[in-house]
């Protein structure tokens, strides 16, 4: 299936999926995640964050993975990553990610989700890995001098992520369809060579807006251009302030032709729950200066109630790691009995 038909097909039946989620959420179970290299930034919370949580308030069975195994698919070595690996758990219980009706877990302590990676990897050829564009796109952007054999099954592994705990629907940027097809493909081939065990999970299309990083180019955790949810007021001001803008001083809402001050717009209209366009028309004249001091003013005071929970957790940080082993503890309940399902059809 081609990246225009895979989007189509997933935009039409979104709409649907969200009121099917509304009239019976307790039939769907949602797996999603992060890569631990580095802190989560405003992009994550407008991106995926505040979505998790939406669907968890609507009585969604949420599943959330640390995917600490994922970071060496275009790494060397892991840096950092227990630090990294706090710091999300930290913002996860900040933005309102309630342990006790979503699962925090993280690879490297559910072994038998990795293990299901094995059969998972005979129902796909190397021809259709080779194919996936999210693959070549991530090979392309790799710190490695060579691509790993982890970067090139990684579609393989998060089929694993998802079908572990029998996922059924997984929220979704354009730009992941091709991955969630492969898990697709990994279902239904499993399916038809030993028997019925896994659901073809569908896309939730996100919608998410697209913020650019302060310096104009992709937010990313990577390229120090991200205003992490962990920074303070005083911190946010600065990176803030620095953002590139451009020398038109009437401010607009333009992404095509005015790409970085529109971003800061966006982001100023997300944090007050506002139009764009009135928030662009409304600062006018007053020039890039207004506007920095319009998007501070708006994300501090977005973000302040946040904070201020990131900060309570972070004076508990016992409480903290016992919620990823709570969750770790349920993911490895689901992950042996579904090895032991599939070990069982099998035969092996």
């Amino acid at each position: 299936m081609s990246t225009a038909t895979a989007t189509a097909a997933a935009t039409a039946t979104t709409a649907d999926l969200e009121a099917r989620i509304r009239q019976a959420p307790e039939k769907f179970r949602v797996m999603t995640g992060d890569r631990p290299t580095g802190p989560l930034h405003l992009g994550h919370y407008f991106g995926t964050l505040h979505n998790r949580v939406r669907l968890q308030e609507l009585g969604v069975d949420v599943f959330v993975i640390i995917a600490d195994y994922q970071v060496l698919t275009d790494r060397d070595v892991a840096d950092r990553l227990g630090e990294y690996m706090e710091g999300m758990l930290l913002d996860y219980l900040a933005v309102g990610i309630d342990p006790a009706r979503s699962t925090v877990f993280n690879h490297s302590a559910v072994p038998a989700l990795n293990q299901l990676m094995l059969p998972f990897l005979s129902l796909v050829s190397v021809a259709e890995l080779n194919r996936n564009p999210t693959v070549k796109d991530e090979i392309a952007h790799s710190r490695q001098s060579a691509v790993s054999g982890l970067m090139f099954t990684y579609p393989v592994h998060q089929a694993a992520d998802i079908l572990f705990c029998k996922g059924n629907l997984v929220p979704v940027g354009q730009d992941q369809l091709p991955h969630l097809e492969v898990t697709r493909i990994v279902a239904r081939r499993f399916n038809e060579r030993y028997g019925a065990v896994f659901p073809e999970p569908d896309a939730l299309l996100s919608d998410a807006p697209l913020l650019l990083g302060t310096d104009g180019t992709k937010m990313s955790k990577s390229r120090g251009n991200s205003i992490a949810l962990g920074a303070d007021a005083d911190e946010t001001a600065r990176l803030i302030k620095g953002a590139r803008t451009d020398a038109e001083r009437h401010i607009t809402y333009d992404p095509e032709n005015r790409p970085g001050v529109s971003s800061l717009v966006l982001l100023a209209a997300l944090c007050l729950d506002r139009d764009p366009y009135a928030v662009a028309e409304e600062i006018g004249g007053g020039g890039a200066a207004v506007l920095k001091r319009t998007v501070t003013e708006a994300v501090n005071s977005r973000m302040a109630p946040i904070r201020a929970r990131r900060a309570e957790y972070a004076r508990d940080m016992e409480y903290v790691r016992s919620v990823l082993r709570a969750g770790n503890e349920r993911a490895n309940e689901f992950a042996t009995a579904t090895l032991d399902e599939v070990r069982g059809v099998m035969g092996t």
